[in-house]
């Protein structure tokens, strides 16, 4: 760790993932960590139609040597997601990930990095200032490692992504070729059921190809922001109202025995008399209507609204 950030990154917390709301989620994914180690603050709950719920979290991984294209779609979709009260989760990479912290940052929201090394090990050291910005505006840098743990870079930042698709409730591949690690975190989200999306690209592009590829085996395409934000957000259910049949007549006489019908009268010799027909009229009209599908034949002189 640099000199500059040495002692801003000395004290850090512990807690199990049942003692938080925001990683209690933990507790259902295979492997499920025993302690989180974490500088800053859990993300708290939420007040959304007077009930206190989590908050919604998105993950957005993918490339760390990423195109304009993915730096595009993942500071947006980050940036859009983030003023809606979403928290990013994301692993402090290069590339991607890092895009993802900063929108949401830029955005006045809070993130969340999952770090592949020790609480202690900040990685990449580039990204110290970024680490230290999170914490600042309310987020959390987490790792499960403590500090001095020996680790395996091959092994540990795959583990990590469990914890980056476990803390989420939706996952984003914003950008990956065929082999990315970010993939990865694709098969940890499925694995744990979580709503998967990837973003489309050029089928000529290296690195789309891993996007693509995930798609074509079920992945939801993104293609806007409200993609996700319908997912989390459902619309509340309208209750449909009844309406009001609609009285189907081309003259007088025929709406005049349509609205007895609609007042509850089905017998003819009553229809005739409240609508003030002859009863050659009346056998004309009805027919009519027959014929037109608008009312239907009970039998006996009686008849009602199709």
């Amino acid at each position: 760790m640099s000199t500059l950030f040495q002692h801003f990154f000395e004290k850090f917390n512990q807690l199990s993932p049942l003692e938080h709301d925001f990683t209690s989620v933990l507790d259902t994914i295979a492997l499920k960590p025993k302690i989180l180690y974490f500088y800053g603050k859990m993300p708290e709950n939420v007040i959304t139609n007077g009930v206190e719920q989590r908050a919604k979290a998105v993950a957005i991984v993918g490339a760390r040597k990423n195109t304009p294209y993915g730096e595009e779609i993942a500071y947006k979709m980050a940036y859009d997601l983030a003023k809606r009260g979403v928290v990013i989760v994301s692993g402090l990479a290069f590339g991607i990930d890092s895009i993802a912290h900063r929108a949401a940052l830029d955005a006045g929201g809070v993130t969340v990095a999952v770090l592949g090394t020790p609480i202690n090990q900040i990685y990449p050291r580039q990204h110290e200032g970024l680490a230290r910005e999170i914490i600042e505006k309310g987020g959390a840098v987490i790792s499960e490692y403590a500090p001095g743990v020996k680790v395996y870079p091959k092994t540990s930042f795959l583990e990590r992504n469990r914890l980056i698709a476990g803390l989420s409730d939706v996952v984003v591949v914003a950008e990956a070729a065929e082999r990315s690690g970010s993939l990865n975190t694709a098969v940890h989200a499925l694995d744990q059921g979580k709503d998967l999306f990837a973003v489309p690209g050029n089928i000529t592009s290296p690195m789309s190809q891993g996007c693509n590829k995930l798609i074509r085996q079920g992945a939801n395409p993104y293609t806007s922001v409200d993609d996700i934000l319908d997912l989390l957000f459902p619309a509340p259910k309208k209750c449909k109202k009844s309406q009001p049949q609609l009285l189907l007549a081309d003259n007088e006489e025929e709406l005049a025995v349509l609205k007895a019908l609609a007042g509850g009268i089905n017998d003819g010799e009553e229809i005739m008399r409240q609508a003030q027909l002859s009863a050659g009229i009346f056998n004309q009209t009805v027919t009519m209507l027959e014929i037109k599908g608008v009312i239907r034949a009970l039998g006996a002189n009686k008849w009602a609204r199709r």
